[in-house]
């Protein structure tokens, strides 16, 4: 029987432990490059602008910031603050921050949400046609309304993925909102006939068609 001395041993158990210790580093750093690529995607923000209050000449615009694998908070605001002319007016700002839960993956897909809403308004002039759930939009024909409103809803919304830094998103929520309001005469938009007024509205509280850039 050959015999094999210690010192024999002593180089292949170094180069088996240095193996070991070069895999060890690797597997370390793999895993602390993925710790930062899902770090850097914990940071993901969407710039968006609704292409529906752009078309009705309204600035708006909002962001939505990543909080967790399938929450996301998303802030918009919008503001219109000229005159119609001919006696019309749709002046108004309004503020919506919304909690976001996907139901795969943020940014992308089916979301349901919850949001609030608060803002000023002072609009009359036109013709509304009808009555919505109590709110009868025909008065604006021949009022003007001045006042504030805030309220609470739930929404439904989808994001389609365009490309790596553009998504389309459509949304469409229902709540309730209190107001109270102030109404003048429409023509001249001048003598006050009503103050203070109640009023409680329960409809449609958001519809958007966004485009966003995220990153």
């Amino acid at each position: 029987m050959t015999r094999v001395s210690l010192k024999e041993h002593v180089p292949l158990f170094n180069h088996i432990t240095h193996r070991i210790t070069r895999l060890r580093l690797i597997c370390m750093a793999a895993l602390l490059l993925s710790c930062i690529s899902l770090g850097a995607r914990a940071q993901k923000v969407g710039l968006k602008t609704n292409l529906l209050y752009d078309a009705t000449g309204t600035v708006n615009g909002g962001i939505e910031i990543a909080l967790a694998p399938r929450w996301t908070l998303d802030v918009s605001g919008n503001l219109c603050a000229w005159d119609m002319g001919s006696g019309k007016k749709w002046k108004h700002w309004l503020a919506q921050p919304e909690a976001r839960y996907w139901l795969c993956e943020r940014f992308s897909g089916h979301f349901l949400a919850l949001h609030g809403l608060g803002g000023q308004y002072n609009i009359g002039g036109f013709n509304g046609h009808y009555n919505l759930l109590g709110t009868d939009l025909r008065k604006l024909k021949e009022s003007r309304y001045q006042g504030w409103m805030a309220g609470a809803g739930v929404a439904y919304g989808y994001t389609w993925i365009l490309s790596r830094h553009w998504n389309m998103e459509g949304e469409i929520g229902v709540g309730y909102a209190y107001g109270r309001y102030d109404r003048y005469e429409c023509q001249g938009c001048g003598r006050k006939v009503e103050s203070g007024r109640r009023h409680n509205y329960v409809g449609p509280t958001k519809a958007a068609i966004n485009m966003v850039y995220v990153f």
